[in-house]
């Protein structure tokens, strides 16, 4: 089966190298921007949600927000399908935007179910983050497409360490213009959401994606415009059928699944296993600083994750991130009440996602041919989202009912369907396995 990241022809490298660097510049600027806006308002949508709700149900509006980014996947990725990489990427951060002022109309108006609908909508800047990685492998030269797909996802790290320290200034300004209290982050979040819209809207031409159709069509179809479009149905079904016939891109997607799926059943509760050792009056203090050395472990070394990912191959990365993750769950498991190694514990979970979600993504993208390849992204990031909140859920039912480190060796058994397909043979010459 033929794959559109096959090597373009030679003279067509010298059109397609500019239009890459200058796809990378404007997707790690919007990235930054994006990053910015979904964390500025997830940092204090739990505290905005039990205001409104109650605490009983802060944790299920905050989900919402991940159920959204995975639901909104399925429309945007068809829309990419047939229109390219642009108008999909403004679509789901303007539905983001939406999102967040419906927030703020719900915390000015105290109505719980806008307030849902609200944080619903708001997983638009959420799966615009995640699609812009698949955007950097569109034109990539194949010894390069882990390290430009790592570097969009370090572009993260940037607006997730600065935009929690805007939070509080952001509450102050809105609130001297008479938002509620705790809305303010949600109005700023969706200026950016607006923004980065603009600015992809405005800039990203020529479009990657349709690009990189062109290039691979076939002598005959090369002069067609460049706007070429998949086969009507383009959607889920299609992709899952890719999938299930294609081991590369079943592993890729697994490896992305499994790898988000272990990562938040172990993160969402180490609040409450801090809560159990420390007076209320230390615990946000260290919950802070373990998840930011935990969200530093997942973003701050993923271009040395894309640089391995390279070198050693996609396979082998997938791999050495469960390896990470069954570290993780080992380590945080059997700290007990000691926060430092704890701390370790969430640092080699960040490390190990890094690893599933840089090589599961490169590997899913070179796997299947451009005509299917945004639905088969939005298919695996649906997954991932799924799974992401489906541990969310669980994870609270295990702590209650067993205890943390119940809950840790239970997300270690979870990677063991990944590390099966990993070590399954594949037939040589499979695409995107040349590595």
């Amino acid at each position: 089966m033929a794959t559109e990241l096959t090597v373009p022809r030679t003279d067509d490298r010298l059109d397609v190298a500019p239009i890459q660097r200058r796809t990378m510049r404007l997707l790690f600027s919007t990235q930054i921007i994006g990053g910015v806006g979904v964390t500025i308002g997830i940092s204090v949508g739990a505290l905005l949600a039990a205001r409104i709700a109650g605490t009983a149900v802060a944790g299920v509006a905050q989900s919402a927000g991940v159920v959204g980014a995975a639901l909104l996947a399925v429309p945007v990725t068809r829309i990419m399908a047939r229109h390219g990489r642009r108008p999909g990427l403004v679509l789901a951060y303007a539905v983001g935007a939406v999102g967040g002022v419906l927030v703020v109309l719900a915390a000015a108006t105290r109505s719980v179910p806008l307030l849902f609908l609200g944080m619903l909508l708001f997983g638009g800047g959420t799966a615009a983050n995640l699609q812009a990685r698949y955007t950097a492998v569109d034109l990539a030269e194949p010894a390069r497409r882990g390290r430009q797909l790592s570097l969009i996802v370090w572009a993260t790290t940037i607006g997730a360490v600065a935009a929690p320290n805007f939070a509080a200034l952001a509450d102050r300004v809105t609130t001297g213009w008479g938002l509620p209290p705790l809305a303010g982050p949600f109005a700023f979040s969706a200026a950016a959401f607006v923004l980065a819209a603009v600015v992809l809207l405005g800039l990203l031409r020529p479009d990657p994606l349709l690009t990189a159709r062109r290039l691979a069509a076939s002598p005959p179809a090369a002069a067609a415009p460049v706007g070429v479009r998949a086969p009507r149905g383009a959607g889920m079904r299609v992709a899952w059928s890719v999938v299930r016939g294609q081991p590369a891109a079943r592993l890729g997607i697994a490896a992305v699944a499994v790898g988000h799926l272990v990562m938040v059943a172990v993160m969402a509760m180490t609040p409450v296993r801090l809560g159990e050792s420390h007076a209320d009056a230390d615990v946000l203090r260290l919950v802070g600083i373990v998840l930011s050395l935990h969200i530093a472990g997942m973003y701050a070394f993923s271009p040395a994750v894309g640089w391995l990912t390279d070198r050693l191959g996609r396979r082998a990365v997938i791999l050495g991130g469960v390896g990470l993750l069954l570290a993780a769950c080992a380590v945080a498991g059997t700290a007990g009440h000691h926060t430092p190694r704890l701390s370790v514990g969430l640092v080699l979970l960040g490390l190990g996602w890094s690893g599933t979600m840089v090589a599961g993504s490169t590997l899913l993208s070179e796997s299947v041919s451009a005509d299917v390849r945004p639905s088969v992204q939005g298919f695996s990031d649906m997954i991932m989202g799924l799974a992401g909140a489906s541990a969310a859920v669980l994870s609270g039912f295990v702590m209650q009912v067993a205890g943390y480190p119940v809950l840790t060796l239970l997300a270690a058994v979870a990677t063991v369907p990944l590390v099966a397909l990993a070590l399954r043979p594949v037939p040589t010459g499979a695409p995107g396995e040349e590595d």
